[in-house]
């Protein structure tokens, strides 16, 4: 019990400096690959603090308090992530967050921001579907939902469910908002809707939209671990690896990828899940 209220605290306490060093790290990278110099590896904490010294103008008070419910959510969800809690509980509170996004973007009755968030819709029916057949497979590997029997297994659930965790990295593309399928709102400008559902967030709001990113990102990778921890103290060390691997694919497809039409990411996303994660399901329910 003390180790999953100190890795809940952890969570509350050292996520925005991981999100933000894995930013400073993807936009040094991602630098590198076009054969830019890059900006500093600490540049997304400056561009942070120069938001929270600006001028508060919003186009609605609402706004921010949509804002500070979005961040809330996804703090709790990854406070029940890292207390061993319910895995679909966790997923059912991000669709949540995911909703209050949505609200705080069409609130503000600008087109860019209304039609962005018309697309994050999009992108939530494209990978919910996913993550749902990851809850469901971790459930036939250990038998429950909580995390803490998810980890305490004697091998790797990747072991048994390579296809979940390929359909799972692969909306990981979706979640972290990058190339092909950065079509409600992009780190770059370089989209027809300018930014999309940020498009009127300024100063503390913006901010605070930061923040809950790299609280999410870190909650993402997380997941991910939970296909490699296992009782074996070195698994970490494993998922560590693992997690490095990914992160760095989702950055080498991010500057790879022309962004696509929602069509063609909604076709991908449901036909990986159906084919590689369905089928690792039916499997899984075949043996058990």
């Amino acid at each position: 019990m003390r180790i999953r209220v100190i890795s809940a605290i952890a969570y509350i306490l050292f996520a925005p400096l991981i999100g933000g060093l894995l930013e400073g790290i993807d936009r040094k990278i991602s630098a590198r690959m076009q054969r830019r110099v890059g900006p500093p590896l600490l540049q997304p904490f400056y561009d942070l603090g120069k938001l929270l010294h600006k001028q508060v103008i919003s186009v609605t008070n609402m706004q921010a308090f949509l804002l500070l419910s979005y961040l809330v959510f996804i703090m709790l969800t990854g406070v029940m992530l890292f207390s061993g809690m319910d895995i679909l509980l966790c997923m059912f509170t991000l669709s949540t967050a995911a909703m209050f996004l949505y609200f705080a973007a069409c609130i503000t009755s600008s087109p860019y921001s209304t039609i962005g968030a018309s697309r994050e819709l999009i992108q939530i029916i494209a990978y919910e579907p996913a993550v749902l057949l990851t809850c469901v497979g971790f459930y036939l590997v250990s038998g429950s939902f909580r995390v803490s029997r998810i980890i305490d297994v004697n091998l790797s659930n990747l072991v048994y469910l390579p296809g979940v965790f390929i359909a799972f990295v692969f909306i990981l593309t979706i979640k972290m908002r990058k190339s092909p399928f950065d079509i409600s709102t992009a780190h770059h400008a370089h989209q027809e809707i300018i930014k999309g559902i940020t498009s009127e967030m300024g100063a503390l709001n913006l901010a605070i939209f930061t923040v809950t990113e790299w609280y999410e990102n870190v909650f993402l990778l997380a997941v991910i671990a939970l296909f490699i921890i296992n009782k074996n103290p070195w698994s970490i060390v494993s998922a560590l690896i693992v997690l490095a691997f990914v992160y760095f694919l989702e950055i080498l497809i991010d500057n790879s990828s022309a962004r696509m039409k929602y069509t063609h990411m909604l076709k991908m996303a449901w036909g990986v899940t159906l084919v590689l994660a369905g089928s690792n399901i039916w499997v899984l329910m075949l043996i058990k």
